[in-house]
């Protein structure tokens, strides 16, 4: 296909592509059955209806991708009717375009265009999500830094702030840290927090930040009645995730904190120098 040819679909295929006011990019179906060289619209529905079987065979929800609409058009007359239409998210078009008559050239464009399009939105989601996780495990790093300035200025020294943190961690998880760590295959000069799901690292953080609170609210002097407040925290955010499904000491550990970290590092410099490309990891 010739470059010329591969330029002018992309930005025909750009062109097309709307959004919803929350910001989710559609296609409309009458819009992609042109751009993919379909004369009829009743041929480029039975395409359409290969790929909502497809998308409900790859677990998807045909109503999330496929979402029936209805549009008004000009008639010779001067008047308008209205006619069916279907708002198109981008694994949709994917799937068309799967589904498609691979001897036209439109077609077999869109399929590596789509593909490339929902990996790189793929790529961008996991991005957030590790950063995500990257910044939770920092904020808890300065809540305990924080409840740790709280134990040596109440209590006279902060020597019991790793007993205080390990009873949590037993309140939480219903496992004490040693046998967590096991469990995890967590290295022993290593925080359990380091390869902590982004849920636990925050259900840690929340229960901390409550801990923070009444101790000095309460002005708690001594380590048995922070140690007491911290578990009694913990055990409350371990009973409200155990209530919604979630069992803390059942989930599997997360990929070394300090290795996303440095992926993302890495991402950011290379995205720096190269702004148009998104390399995978």
């Amino acid at each position: 296909m010739k470059n010329e040819v591969i330029q002018t679909l992309t930005d025909s295929f750009e062109g097309h592509a709307q959004q919803t006011e929350n910001g989710v990019e559609f296609w409309l179906a009458r819009d992609l059955q042109h751009l993919l060289g379909y004369g009829k619209w009743d041929n480029f529905q039975a395409v359409i209806s290969k790929a909502k079987t497809a998308c409900e065979l790859s677990g998807h929800a045909i109503a999330d991708h496929f979402a029936d609409v209805g549009k008004m058009v000009e008639l010779g007359s001067g008047s308008q009717r209205e006619i069916s239409d279907i708002m198109l998210t981008r694994y949709a078009c994917y799937l068309i375009a799967q589904n498609g008559d691979p001897r036209k050239q439109e077609i077999a464009f869109a399929q590596t265009y789509f593909a490339m399009q929902t990996r790189k939105a793929e790529l961008i989601e996991q991005r957030l999500l590790e950063a995500e996780r990257v910044s939770a495990r920092k904020k808890l790093s300065a809540t305990e830094k924080e409840l740790s300035d709280i134990i040596f200025e109440q209590t006279g020294g902060n020597q019991n702030f790793a007993l205080i943190r390990s009873k949590g961690d037993t309140a939480l998880f219903g496992k004490n840290t040693k046998s967590m760590k096991a469990q995890w295959q967590v290295p022993d000069n290593r925080p359990l927090a380091d390869f902590a799901p982004t849920i636990i690292l925050k259900a840690k953080d929340f229960a901390t930040e409550i801990t923070i609170h009444n101790a000095r609210e309460q002005s708690m002097t001594r380590e048995p009645q922070i140690s007491q407040e911290h578990v009694t925290n913990n055990q409350a955010v371990r009973q409200t995730l155990i209530d919604r499904g979630i069992r803390p000491e059942s989930l599997p550990p997360a990929e070394d904190v300090k290795k996303v970290e440095r992926r993302l590092t890495t991402a950011e410099k290379k995205a720096i120098q190269n702004p148009d490309g998104l390399e995978e990891k």
